[in-house]
């Protein structure tokens, strides 16, 4: 399964990479990729505007990786909806 969220991460067309690098004030951030493909597949009209990132081509295949990644990254999701700072910085 570790693969699935390496593969996920370096595909420019993963929910949850697009919806991290779109930080669209007021988008949602827990679970963003997983909602994104959801409301893509559900026939969503648009997603920029509610999610800041368009949704992937193939939302149901990157439904599962998407899911997976969100719930890796569940803690640090949370924490910024709760406005906790967690001390983590880029790279440089």
């Amino acid at each position: 399964m570790g693969v699935a969220v390496l593969l996920c991460a370096m595909l420019p067309g993963c929910a949850t990479v697009r919806t991290l690098d779109a930080a669209k004030p007021g988008a949602p951030l827990v679970y963003a990729g997983t909602r994104l493909d959801w409301y893509s597949l559900n026939g969503g009209c648009c997603p920029v505007d509610r999610f800041g990132a368009e949704a992937p081509k193939y939302a149901a295949l990157d439904l599962p990786a998407s899911a997976l990644l969100d719930t890796l990254l569940l803690p640090f999701s949370l924490a910024a909806v709760l406005g906790i700072s967690l001390g983590v910085t880029g790279g440089n």
